[in-house]
């Protein structure tokens, strides 16, 4: 490939790196598309954002499928070995101009570097909790900032992944992407329905521990310790459904002051993650 490589579509060749300078360059308008959820089920990727989360996709072993960084970022060490990975791995290089980064990240400064890569699921199946190990499930939750946040909060926490019951919200949205902070790529990820997620849960040998507005049992007083735990989590408006509920081994409160009649479904996750984790942590000091 020479330097001569150019094409109608805003795009020339140098070397193994695609330059590209036209909004209506059609891979471009791929990579755009995977701002809506369609696009990505149907090409099974997802778009992320700024270069320390690139490295640490590709130091985890994900796939990358583009990378595209600005040419203001053209010659950066760190950015020439991400484009000298992409390449090796079979994927395409792209520096593009301000503009059309700006398109593609949707943001007025948008973060020098983005890639496309693979998205993962971990089937339900395959998860077989070992003896310390904490996950979380969340109900049908449809915030994708509430998504991301407790992902990454279920990585500070040592959990060991996160399972999406029914219709959530899509963890790999550019949104929720963004408030994971790079954990969603150290957090596998399961979706499933709620039936097969309580057919599992009865094979699993897990302990089910619910937050519930009619909780019996304070948050604090639960043994966390005594079997591997998944922690429930409810819907923002609605909480838990009643089949979900009953399915639980202890319906757990967290007392509150104060006139708020609830709290933030992330904070109120972190708050039970870091009560599980609080537990093993004793546990292990006791040994």
């Amino acid at each position: 490939m020479t330097n001569h490589d150019t094409r109608q579509d805003g795009a020339r060749r140098v070397g193994q790196v695609k330059e590209v300078t036209s909004l209506a360059n059609p891979i471009v308008k791929d990579i755009k598309a995977l701002s809506q959820k369609k696009a990505r089920d149907e090409a099974g990727t997802f778009l992320a954002e700024g270069l320390k989360l690139i490295i640490d996709a590709l130091d985890l072993g994900w796939t990358i499928r583009t990378l595209i960084y600005s040419k203001a970022a053209k010659g950066k060490p760190l950015v020439e070995q991400v484009a000298a990975r992409t390449v090796a791995a079979g994927g395409l290089v792209l520096e593009v101009s301000e503009k059309v980064m700006g398109s593609i990240v949707r943001r007025d400064n948008p973060q020098m570097v983005a890639g496309v890569f693979d998205q993962r699921w971990k089937p339900l199946k395959d998860v077989s909790l070992k003896a310390g190990e904490t996950w979380v499930a969340l109900d049908r939750v449809r915030d994708p900032g509430n998504l991301g946040t407790i992902i990454r909060t279920a990585d500070a926490a040592g959990a060991s992944g996160v399972m999406l019951v029914d219709e959530c919200t899509d963890p790999y949205s550019m949104e929720t992407v963004r408030a994971t902070m790079g954990s969603m790529f150290n957090i596998p990820l399961v979706r499933t329905t709620s039936q097969a997620f309580r057919e599992w849960k009865k094979s699993s040998g897990v302990q089910l521990v619910a937050t519930h507005l009619a909780g019996a049992v304070d948050y604090r007083k639960i043994d966390y310790a005594r079997a591997p735990v998944v922690l429930l989590m409810g819907n923002e408006q609605s909480g838990l459904p009643e089949d979900l509920a009953k399915a639980a081994d202890r319906l757990a409160r967290i007392p509150q002051q104060g006139r708020a009649d609830s709290l933030n479904l992330a904070i109120a996750t972190g708050i039970m993650l870091f009560e599980a984790r609080r537990h093993l942590l004793v546990l292990d000091e006791a040994r």
